[in-house]
């Protein structure tokens, strides 16, 4: 078998053998006494558009409902992507901008193999989504951190500068961020953008930006910049796991816009990229459904009335935090230095949060706060009690 395939089976993923044990505690105390929040699953339903989208496309004919699309997706569903982008940014999109995938993993996934070689750097800003590392180590690529300002967790765009290297080419941001919930202002992505054009010069080639976002509809109040329009040799990945709450569904899309000088270059190696992981053709249902729902609102209220209750019952009880301006994670400061130790303290309180160690960080944890509004209440004595342990 393949030892580096068998090495990332056997490792698990943390926030996911957290979300399993915690299946398994509620069985054997009940759900009311056990307080997920490590997996980040909207407890927000789909909009009633998604069920009506449904409904409609069993209307078709079986062999056009569930027959393969291109590789790419169907030209009128990324047509739709297309004239939605144009309307909420100024673009000028086509169909032939967008590459439909199955969700944001395979964006990202299909985005780094595309635009690196082995024995390349892809820089991350920690702390970060650890499938990061996965997906760039199968691409035979190098993961360099960079850790973000500790007091606003944006990208200190000098240390970036500092770690770009020949080998560098390409950085991955993710904004609203997971698992801070920072949101990147526009300045600090301009003086990103700065170092890595400065960079690309110097270096001869471009260093792309890999653009994750797939919590951008997700905010409070906060603008989310358009990232193509600040830096030239941007992708962005997306996905409607979160903005339509369809994590099981894994639909989602890459964007080349044709600001990106080479952008007919790079589609082809998305496409190359796709068939070689085998990524393509992305769920036929689901990208009709994304054309009747492309600009269905999220429901933010929800994750707005769980961030309040959850900021201001953990600032009484003497935490420090930092005050997410979107996606649906609240990054937590342990009461120790040791996340790990912190964790398990905190499971001891049936509290399931998960600990920064795996998001390339030291003595945090994240809280997925898009679980149901009672969870939070209910939860805030634990809290209490776990923060009295350590006085």
């Amino acid at each position: 078998m393949n030892k580096t395939m068998y090495a990332y089976g056997a490792e698990k993923s943390a926030i996911r053998e957290i979300s399993a044990f915690a299946a398994a505690r509620k069985a054997q105390i009940g759900a009311d006494k056990v307080f997920d929040f490590s997996i980040g699953n909207p407890s927000v339903p789909a909009p009633d558009a998604v069920r009506r989208s449904i409904e409609r496309a069993l209307e078709l004919p079986p062999c056009e409902l569930h027959g393969y699309t291109p590789a790419a997706g169907l030209p009128a569903a990324r047509q739709v992507v297309a004239a939605s982008l144009n309307r909420r940014f100024g673009t000028a999109y086509t169909a032939d901008n967008l590459y439909l995938t199955v969700g944001a993993a395979a964006s990202l996934s299909i985005s780094i193999h595309a635009l690196t070689n082995p024995g390349d750097e892809v820089i991350v800003i920690a702390p970060y989504f650890p499938e990061y590392r996965v997906w760039i180590e199968t691409a035979g690529c190098a993961c360099v951190e960079v850790t973000a300002d500790q007091e606003r967790f944006q990208i200190d765009a000098a240390a970036v500068c500092a770690a770009v290297t020949p080998r560098t080419r390409a950085i991955i941001v993710n904004s609203p961020n997971n698992p801070t919930g920072a949101v990147y202002a526009r300045a600090n992505l301009e003086a990103l953008a700065q170092v890595l054009g400065e960079k690309s010069v110097e270096q001869g080639q471009p260093i792309y930006l890999i653009c994750d976002e797939p919590y951008r509809e997700i905010t409070y109040g906060a603008e989310v910049p358009w990232v193509p329009g600040i830096y030239g040799n941007t992708v962005v990945c997306y996905s409607y796991s979160k903005s339509l709450s369809l994590p099981g569904e894994r639909i989602g899309w890459v964007l080349v816009p044709d600001t990106m000088p080479d952008a007919d270059r790079v589609m082809c190696a998305m496409a190359g990229a796709g068939r070689t992981l085998g990524f393509v053709c992305a769920p036929a249902l689901f990208q009709r459904v994304l054309m009747d729902c492309v600009d269905e609102p999220s429901d933010v209220e929800a994750y707005a009335r769980n961030r309040e209750a959850l900021t201001a019952g953990l600032a009484r009880a003497g935490y420090t935090y930092v005050e997410p301006d979107g996606a649906f994670y609240l990054w937590v400061k342990a009461l120790e230095p040791d996340a790990e130790a912190f964790f398990e303290r905190a499971r001891s309180f049936e509290l399931l949060p998960v600990p920064s160690t795996s998001f390339g960080a030291a003595g945090w944890v994240r809280v997925s706060y898009c679980v149901p509004y009672d969870t939070i209440v209910n939860s805030l004595p634990a809290w209490e009690a776990l923060a009295a342990s350590y006085r």
